[in-house]
């Protein structure tokens, strides 16, 4: 299991250029508005040193990473919720993602046209999510005109509880708040779900800063944290065109030029890191000689359904899983010495993965 998440966000605030850099893609940069208009997709693998210790431990044939697939959607205008810009096709876009990475611009920069003639990054997010909220609005009128219609003509007990899911859905969205932001019980919160929602979706800001990163210690970044903050979500700046050159870089001279550059580790390790977050996204291991493997599953994942992600042969035939920790592992340096201290479990059915789990599945088919 991958996820995919929607790069959006105003025309020329970078998101091309961002999701050429993050998949090593082509999708075409220029200084003009639906510079892309179909959605380029690109699958990036996702960057874990685990996966590099497993692989010097066991000398595998093949390493696979789990993956992230992006879709550069083209750039929104004010509008768009009403057809503008190409709107409908680009929000049908939108709806198919898991997540949304919404690109704001803060950087300066006199050669690239900002579409409304000044730089304003909190500005840029509130349009973007006008459009969306608007989008929402019109999908829950619509609904709610139906189950009104279906209880006049004696409709079902579920049918009461959506329409006041719907109502207050609908109150909340004519506030100016993203459907995310209102609580909702469990009964309730699957039929929301239900609804493919864009304003559900979970969102990753990203500021897209200058090669300095100057923009920083800046008044319109300040207010950028606050709105952000206001809205309960996540937060990353990142320089889309030091990004390119990271990308342009052989593997190997990669971590020097990160190391030169002061940065810790690149842009697509913190998206992926925080993507994860955001999506409730775990990573379990499995390892041996054949191939050492990433895979992701929801948090709360039980182990039955963990293995169906290799085979479902192996989620049906399932007896149980025999677990390490991986740094119990890298500790202690092979599955022999984990065994004679007595850290490898024997799990059932009931067993929820945790992230970092290297797994062996027991199963008879």
């Amino acid at each position: 299991m991958g996820f995919q998440c929607g790069i959006v966000g105003l025309p020329n605030v970078g998101k091309s250029t961002l999701f050429n850099a993050l998949t090593s893609g082509n999708a075409q940069v220029a200084n003009f508005p639906f510079c892309t208009i179909d959605p380029h997709v690109g699958v990036v693998p996702v960057p874990d040193d685990r996966l590099v210790r497993l692989t010097e431990m066991y000398r595998p044939k093949k390493t696979t990473p789990t993956f992230i697939e992006i879709v550069d959607i083209a750039g929104l205008v004010r509008g768009a919720s009403e057809g503008e810009g190409l709107g409908n096709q680009f929000l049908g876009h939108i709806r198919n993602v898991d997540a949304i990475i919404q690109v704001v611009r803060v950087f300066e920069d006199s050669d690239i046209i900002h579409v409304h003639g000044k730089v304003d990054p909190v500005s840029d997010l509130e349009i973007i999510e006008t459009e969306l909220i608007l989008s929402d609005l019109n999908t829950v009128s619509g609904r709610l005109l139906k189950s009104e219609k279906a209880l006049k003509a004696g409709g079902a007990k579920d049918t009461l509880l959506q329409r006041e899911v719907l109502e207050q859905l609908k109150g909340h969205l004519e506030k100016g708040f993203p459907a995310r932001m209102l609580a909702c019980p469990g009964e309730a919160l699957a039929f929301r779900s239900s609804l493919g929602l864009l304003t559900q979706k979970p969102v990753l800001y990203v500021a897209n800063v200058s090669d300095d990163s100057s923009e920083l210690s800046s008044e319109d970044f300040a207010r950028l944290q606050e709105a952000v903050k206001l809205r309960k979500g996540n937060l990353i700046s990142v320089s889309a065109r030091i990004e390119s050159e990271i990308a342009a870089l052989p593997e190997s001279e990669r971590k020097v030029f990160l190391d030169e550059m002061g940065m810790a580790e690149s842009g697509l390790e913190r998206l992926a890191r925080m993507g994860y977050k955001i999506l409730n996204l775990v990573t379990f291991l499995t390892a041996g000689e054949d191939e050492v493997r990433a895979w992701t599953v929801t948090q709360g994942t039980l182990a039955p359904r963990a293995a169906g992600q290799i085979h479902s042969d192996i989620e049906r035939g399932f007896i149980r899983a025999e677990v390490m920790k991986f740094a119990d592992l890298d500790r202690l340096g092979s599955e022999k010495l984990v065994k004679e201290k007595g850290l490898l479990r024997l799990e059932g059915k009931e067993y929820i993965i945790q992230d970092g789990d290297v797994v062996y599945f027991r199963f008879h088919v």
